[in-house]
């Protein structure tokens, strides 16, 4: 079975840091596409950052771009987020989604057909 297992949601501050995880299993990590989507309160689901795992290529929505950074370790099939700076915009529920194939485009599209269970981000001002 494919699971996506996220983790690292908290309450933090502004100007806080978190470092969110999302452990692979069920699909070939190295050829895969990885990435995390965000869902606030009364609004769609956006995504955040993804990225390619074998080439590294990635992409971040432009209102994270500079304060988050998406990594890979690839021993251990997991995904980071490192979100730095956090705003209180940033609180939203975080989703790690992922594509087997790499289709880095797709998945920023939001077409996966495997995601994960939340993490809640909790930003206070």
């Amino acid at each position: 079975d494919v699971q996506l297992q996220a983790s690292g949601g908290g309450l933090v501050q502004a100007g806080g840091s978190l470092r969110l995880s999302c452990v692979v299993s069920g699909f070939t990590f190295d050829g895969a596409a990885i990435g995390w989507f965000r869902q606030a309160p009364g609004k769609e689901r956006e995504a955040v950052a993804c990225m390619g795992i074998r080439g590294g290529s990635t992409l971040y929505a432009d209102s994270v771009q500079g304060r988050f950074t998406i990594s890979s370790d690839k021993a251990k099939k997991t995904v980071y987020l490192q979100m730095d700076s956090l705003k209180p915009e940033d609180t939203a529920v975080y989703y790690c989604t992922g594509n087997p194939r790499g289709w880095l485009v797709h998945l920023w599209q939001g077409r996966s057909d495997y995601w994960g269970k939340g993490t809640l981000v909790t930003v206070s001002s």
